[in-house]
């Protein structure tokens, strides 16, 4: 079984991939590593050189080639992976893979990434706290209809790591 865990920045996915990929003995992979190392530049220099819509293109063949090859894997998608190309059909035709919304509600998220816009590059240009529960609101709002055809979801807001793996494992199992 895959286990791809999807959902906003700092929802949790890739914190929550690798503990979870330990406790079942799984191999994790954050799909915005993967692109990179198969690349071997960074997603920011991908889409400074050679566009959104290459990064896309790509992203999507490397989802598709890690569904269909890989098994007991615990897969952690870009935020944006979902909303793009046919990347949801993708996870919803694989007989192998049972995707989950990590959700997380805007006050979370924007608690969650105050002090790390500079390490975020789509939301480093945001000024003021306003700004970023703006950003934050409208792209939840635009990529929510994806994150909700997942086959399961697990509220994050408010739990530890622990109480969040917990639901996560008894929701999968």
């Amino acid at each position: 079984m895959i286990v791809v865990l999807l959902g906003y920045m700092a929802s949790g996915k890739s914190a929550i991939g690798r503990i979870l990929a330990e406790k079942l003995n799984y191999t994790f992979i954050d799909l915005d590593d993967y692109i990179e190392e198969k690349e071997n530049t960074t997603i920011s220099n991908i889409f400074k050189s050679k566009g959104e819509i290459y990064f896309r293109k790509r992203e999507s063949r490397y989802l598709k080639s890690i569904i269909d090859n890989e098994t007991k894997i615990v897969l952690s998608l870009g935020g944006g992976t979902p909303c793009y190309g046919n990347n949801m059909d993708i996870l919803k035709k694989s007989n192998n893979a049972t995707s989950v919304y990590l959700k997380a509600s805007i006050p979370s998220l924007v608690a969650r990434l105050e002090n790390e816009k500079n390490k975020r590059p789509l939301i480093a240009h945001l000024k003021s706290e306003k700004a970023l529960v703006e950003f934050i609101g409208k792209h939840l709002f635009e990529r929510s209809q994806f994150y909700n055809q997942a086959d399961r979801t697990v509220n994050t807001d408010n739990k530890s790591k622990t109480e969040i793996l917990k639901e996560l494992v008894a929701k999968l199992f």
